[in-house]
């Protein structure tokens, strides 16, 4: 498939941006499985959100696996992903590797297949400092500079920081238009020290109180959510819109507490970092849970955790789903 015409820039990040998992086929938790991939699910997946309403779709991050992928598997769900999609809207393909060059290979595998951009978490073999971190970003725009990209800033994941610092500087790189980001805390500051040349994108939940601090440039978040069904994730987008617009929070106000309670059950005691640990595992058994997608078994070596961190995740995916229930039945 043929590539949009133009590179996606800042003003293309609006919405719902969805992630979701690499859905595998019941054998994928074993090692002999050469491959793992459940493209029917795959293409069933990127329909059903398209249809649904969201505004991107992104994977092979965490959840998505994209560590315990082998290449083959990864070029080919890229492939039924981007047909899939049709130009409907923007694929953001992850190819975080353990190095630049690798990188670079699937990302212009990438662009010739007619994906948008990559979702690009940082090489996490060792720690890397602030001028290492920005030089692999312009090194990777500078190969493959028809592609947007979007920096996947987990600092658990990536042992790096992510300091005020670096957002200033990856903001002169124009491919460079948005990021997966957690930290609302500093949303507000880098946000400024970025020039607004980069779209935030805050988890799901904290976009309300993004959309409250500028509601003009906080527009757009992404969604691990959405992959338990969609329909709460659009129906949150277009409540913050309309709030911004008519000025009253009253609605939002009152889902907030609902789907906090809901997402609070998968994090573990230790909180985010207890819960980097088993990130995989807990955010498939949601999904499976949740029963919109079949997100299937994990992939080795990241099979295992501990019971009641398992059943907490349960807990989120099935209270996820009662929540779009809710909302089918005018009851939200």
């Amino acid at each position: 498939m043929a590539r949009r015409q133009d590179r996606l820039t800042v003003d293309d990040v609006q919405g719902a941006w969805a992630i979701i998992p690499t859905p595998a086929i019941p054998s994928g938790s074993d090692w002999r499985t050469e491959d793992s991939v459940d493209y029917d699910e795959v293409e069933k997946a990127v329909s059903g959100l398209i249809e649904a309403g969201v505004d991107a779709i992104m994977c092979q991050g965490t959840f998505g696996e994209g560590a315990t992928l082998t290449w083959e598997e990864k070029r080919k769900m890229m492939e039924v992903m981007v047909e899939t999609a049709a130009g409907r809207v923007p694929i953001f393909i992850g190819v975080t590797t353990m190095n630049t060059r690798e990188t670079i290979l699937q990302l212009k595998h990438a662009r010739e297949i007619g994906a948008d951009g990559t979702m690009l978490g940082l090489p996490m073999w060792q720690e890397i400092d602030v001028p290492g971190a920005v030089q692999f970003y312009k090194d990777v725009a500078e190969a493959v500079p028809e592609m947007a990209i979007c920096i996947y800033a987990n600092p658990e994941a990536f042992k790096f920081s992510f300091p005020t610092p670096f957002w200033a500087q990856v903001a002169d790189i124009p491919q460079v238009i948005t990021c997966k980001y957690i930290n609302i805390a500093q949303l507000h500051l880098h946000t400024m020290v970025s020039r607004k040349q980069i779209r935030f994108l805050p988890l799901e939940f904290d976009h309300i109180d993004a959309a409250k601090m500028d509601p003009d440039f906080h527009t757009a978040f992404w969604s691990p959510c959405a992959c338990t069904g969609p329909e709460l994730t659009i129906y949150l987008r277009d409540s913050v819109k309309e709030a911004t617009q008519s000025g009253d929070w009253s609605k939002l106000d009152d889902l907030f507490p609902q789907m906090i309670h809901v997402l609070a059950n998968l994090f573990p005691p230790g909180g985010f970092a207890e819960f980097s640990r088993y990130n995989i595992q807990l955010e498939k058994e949601r999904i499976n849970a949740g029963g919109w997608m079949k997100a299937g078994p994990c992939r080795p070596p990241y099979t295992s955790a501990p019971e009641p961190y398992l059943e907490g995740a349960r807990k989120a995916g099935n209270g996820w789903a009662d929540l779009n229930e809710k909302l089918k039945k005018g009851m939200l």
